[in-house]
Parts: structure tokens; C-alpha cells; sequence
């Protein structure tokens, strides 16, 4: 039985080698890790389904897992009958709904990592400033704390060739109400929701630094005790916590105390407005090919999401959060377990002993609202093209460097998006 997966690190190919034997001792089947580059894996898939040579189980992002099974390269099925014997219950709902088909579910979510809004809570206590989780309060502190060069407000992205850009903009835009579809099924970007998103975005984009930011900036800044609030990943804990040589955090040096930045850090993971609220999602998930050995695909999926869950989500905890929550005898399983993982690079701690059990909690429990545009309207194929092109990143920067008005640039995304879908 063969396995396709996305983490080709070497750490981490030890670690599902490791698992591979495990299983095979425990049922007698064999398992082949093969590694795939992630910006290849559309591509070998799609030609290993005019071969007829698609792997048993392959890992892979949510940008692609109904296309594929719209076009017949998935069995949901199959992984309708893993969710079921699993009890969809203990799964986190939202990864769940993402890819929900007529047959039920088009894979099984395995990981994943929501959207953070991180802000700096000593500066927020200087000035008493709310927690920013509306876009009133985000605005209100962007204005109360800016001090360029020294600190800027709220550094957005703004960089159209990033995807990065299109992940914050879709995150402020879902939590401002803004969807894919209208409620009659059809595209339509072009709407009032729209506008006052973009709206809000340039009004963030005053307190920003000027240029082409993406994640590298933005991270950097406010590591260096540059920005006060910025949009990130769950993937830059580590990296915040001091643990790790090869990145200096310069407010623990300034304070002298390390951990200081981490824990004057606090994150938001559903942003509100009067429109909505919602928090951008990136989920894997395991897919059970339509030329896989069925029953051997399912022992290895459901081994991975029970006895091996630990173990697959320790390779990298901070952006691995356990979607499936625990099992019918305890609710909790694998949340206490992954509580109990330890992430870091030169040293390494519990992520609980940096950022505390409340935020831990926050950032678990925000997997139950993950949102992104279109996949639960079954436009995943659409969303990929979307991402692939750039083009709502292209259109915002015009919009952010004054070239249109945000009736304008809502008028042009969905005009563009429309092409796409043709």
C-alpha cells in the first residue's frame, strides 16, 4: 500500500517511516511512505489519474481536495465510512463542512492551523485598549498605538504576488460577512459586504509600513518589536517563544527576560464585525484514492487518527492541531495529549508554559470555526484557480495604491472570478 505526503522534511519522514512499521506490525500491512513536493502534488496527481496509478492514501491540502473529488480521483465513500466508524462527533465541525459532498465527505481532516491575530497586551495595557476581536477595536488600537518608525499600528499584507495576502484579506473579508456565493448559488464578490471590506483593509493599510509586505515582513517586524498587531500563522509560536537561536526576539533581549514578547502576546482567532465573524482555516486532510485497496486504505487512515495520532501531530504541534478532538469513550483525547507536546527547535517546552492554558484553549477551539470562501459551497476547484492566479491580491493592491475605488475593485474581482468559473 503506498502513501503519498507533503512532509518531505527529513525529521519528519523518520517520524511516518516510524508510524509505517508500527502499523505494519499491528496488521500485517505494508506501507510505502513516498514524500511529495507540496508545489508538485497537484501535478503528479493529476498524472497518476490519467494513469491509473494514484496511491492508496495521499495528504493534502483542503485547495484541493474537492476539485479532486468532483473529478473522481477521491472516494468519499470511503472516507465517509472512516468518519462514520470514527464518529463524526469527534471531529472539529468546520474542517468537516469544508469538504462535505452528496456522497458526505470527500476525505478525512488530519491537521491543521487556524489564522491568528497577534497583538502586543503590554502595549494594549499602557493605553487601555480592548482585546482587538472587532474590527471597531482592531481600528481603535491600529490609530492609539501608531508610532512610525518605530512601531506601526497593523501591518497587513500587501504584496499581490503572495498568497499570503490573498489568506489575511480572505480572513478579514469572511469575518465582514463576504462570500463566494450568494444565496442562490451563484458568484457575486460585487456587494456592500465587499466594499466595507475593503474599505476596513486600506483603513489597516494606513498603519502599515509602505511597500510590498508579505508573512516574511510581517514576522519579522514584530519579532523586532516593530508592529503591534499582525496576522499570522500558529507556525510562528516557536519562533516568538526565544527558543530557537537562529532568531533573536528582540523586546526579550531589550527587557532582558526571555519569553517576554511571548508572553505579552495575545491572539484572537475569530474576528467579528457587525457582518459576521469568522476565522480563516488551512486543513489537511487524508484522502482515499479511487484506485486504492479500499480496506487496507482505511486501516492506515484510521490507525493515523487513532493509535498514531499523537505521534503525527508531535512532528510539528504549533501548526498541527488535532481535528479530531478525542474518541466516544473521552471526548478530550487527543486535545490533552497534544497540550502535552513540546515544540521548539534549539530548546524545546509545552507550549501551555509560554502562552498559558487559556490561549491553548482559544486556539483548539477556534478549529470549530474555521471558514474559507467557497468550499462549503463545493467551489474548491474554483478556490484553487483563485489562489493559483493571484488575481483578488492583484486587484487589492490596485485598490490599496489608489488605482480604483472599492466599488471598483469589488466590481473587478468578481468580474474576474466569474472569468475563472467559466
Amino acid at each position: 500500500m503506498s502513501f503519498w505526503t507533503t512532509e518531505v522534511e527529513k525529521d519528519r519522514l523518520t517520524v511516518q517511516k516510524n508510524l509505517a512499521r508500527d502499523f505494519e506490525k499491528k496488521s500485517g500491512i505494508k506501507v510505502k511512505i513516498i514524500p511529495v513536493q507540496e508545489n508538485r502534488l497537484n501535478q503528479r496527481v493529476t498524472a497518476a489519474f490519467a494513469a491509473r496509478k494514484l496511491p492508496d492514501v495521499m495528504y493534502h491540502p483542503l485547495d484541493y481536495t474537492m476539485g479532486w473529488a468532483e473529478s473522481g480521483i477521491l472516494n468519499p465513500k470511503a472516507a465517509e465510512e472512516v468518519i462514520t466508524k470514527l464518529d463524526k462527533a469527534t471531529f472539529a465541525q468546520g474542517p468537516l463542512e469544508m469538504v462535505k459532498t452528496q456522497k458526505g465527505h470527500a476525505a478525512i481532516p488530519l491537521d491543521g492551523w487556524g489564522q491568528l491575530l497577534l497583538y502586543r497586551k503590554d502595549l494594549f495595557k499602557e493605553k487601555n485598549l480592548d482585546r482587538p476581536d472587532s474590527w471597531d477595536k482592531i481600528l481603535k488600537a491600529a490609530k492609539a498605538l501608531h508610532n512610525p518608525p518605530l512601531l506601526w499600528g497593523f501591518e497587513v499584507a500587501t504584496d499581490p504576488g503572495q498568497a499570503y495576502t490573498q489568506q489575511v484579506f480572505e480572513h478579514i473579508a469572511l469575518s465582514g460577512g463576504v462570500r463566494l456565493l450568494d444565496k442562490s448559488g451563484r458568484i457575486d464578490l460585487n456587494t456592500k459586504a465587499m466594499i466595507n471590506a475593503l474599505d476596513f483593509y486600506k483603513e489597516l493599510a494606513q498603519f502599515t509600513p509602505p511597500g510590498n509586505l508579505y508573512w516574511l515582513h510581517t514576522r519579522m517586524d514584530y519579532l523586532s518589536g516593530r508592529a503591534a498587531m499582525i496576522v499570522w500563522s500558529p507556525f510562528i509560536l516557536d519562533e516568538l517563544s526565544g527558543l530557537r537561536r537562529d532568531q533573536p526576539v528582540a523586546p526579550d533581549l531589550a527587557q532582558g527576560k526571555p519569553g517576554f514578547l511571548a508572553k505579552n502576546t495575545g491572539f484572537v482567532t475569530s474576528i467579528q464585525s457587525s457582518g459576521g465573524k469568522a476565522q480563516y482555516g488551512m486543513v489537511n486532510y487524508l484522502g482515499i484514492t479511487a484506485d486504492a485497496q479500499t480496506k487496507p486504505a482505511r486501516a492506515w487512515v484510521e490507525y493515523l487518527l487513532q493509535e498514531g495520532y499523537t505521534k503525527w501531530l508531535a512532528m510539528a504541534p504549533e501548526g498541527k492541531l488535532p481535528l479530531r478532538k478525542g474518541t466516544p469513550q473521552d471526548a478530550d483525547a487527543f486535545i490533552k495529549a497534544w497540550k502535552e507536546l513540546e515544540f521548539g527547535v534549539t530548546r524545546r517546552a509545552k507550549i501551555s508554559s509560554f502562552y498559558g492554558p487559556e490561549t491553548v484553549s482559544a486556539i483548539l477551539k477556534g478549529a470549530d470555526d474555521f471558514d474559507r470562501w467557497g468550499f462549503k459551497a463545493g467551489k474548491g476547484y474554483l478556490m484553487a484557480q483563485i489562489y493559483g492566479s493571484k488575481l483578488i491580491a492583484r486587484v487589492l493592491k490596485q485598490f490599496l495604491d489608489g488605482e480604483l475605488t472599492a466599488p471598483q475593485a469589488a466590481a473587478l474581482m468578481d468580474q474576474k472570478v466569474k472569468e475563472l468559473n467559466k
